[in-house]
């Protein structure tokens, strides 16, 4: 049990665990347990070293309860989107597994794992927007775009994303481009949103 007064200490934790690990061991094994965790300490380090951008993003988080889902925001507002190489090192500051945050990285469609274009346009493919006429602007969005849904044209000027309810179905069909919303869309008003992001 933890005291109001007391403060975790990883260092312990990690010595506590590695002692309940290596406890029913014979003595040659405990000492083979004990040097690969020795080794595993010293690599974490130089993981640190490496990391020291993804560090100082992660750091102002790590005391907060439920800290995965700020930290992932975080990481996506300072470098653009999560990379792969940067689900370890969350699991390793968070002590959770790498299938956890891949699990949470993954079940939520706003967080990226490639860099987006320049400008991104999101069309809201809810049910009130598909309604108003929101399949056929997708479908005139990619046309003129060259570029399918959950993508980025190759030369990087815009990426291409569904958006499931931006909350703004009394004035369906609705668009989101580089965070503004864009209300009552219409197909004149769509090829001006493309002109003014594709040159």
């Amino acid at each position: 049990m933890i005291h109001a007064g007391c403060r975790f200490d990883p260092a312990i934790a990690e010595r506590a665990k590695c002692a309940r690990r290596t406890k029913g061991l014979k003595k040659n094994d405990r000492r083979n347990a004990q040097a690969g965790d020795r080794e595993i300490a010293r690599a974490r380090v130089a993981v640190s070293a490496e990391n020291a951008p993804l560090d100082a993003v992660i750091a102002p988080f790590l005391k907060e309860p439920g800290a995965l889902l700020p930290i992932l925001h975080a990481v996506q507002a300072a470098f653009g989107y999560v990379d792969d190489a940067a689900v370890p090192v969350i699991a390793d500051r968070l002590n959770l597994s790498r299938a956890d945050v891949h699990g949470v990285l993954t079940f939520y469609h706003d967080f990226r794992r490639k860099p987006a274009g320049r400008h991104v346009l999101k069309l809201c493919s809810a049910e009130a927007c598909q309604s108003m006429g929101a399949n056929a602007l997708i479908a005139q969005a990619t046309e003129r775009l060259a570029t399918p849904m959950h993508s980025t044209r190759s030369d990087g000027a815009v990426t291409l994303e569904p958006i499931y309810c931006l909350g703004l179905c009394s004035a369906a069909p609705a668009a989101m481009l580089d965070g503004h919303i864009v209300g009552r869309l219409t197909p004149a008003r769509l090829d001006t949103l493309i002109d003014g992001i594709a040159a």
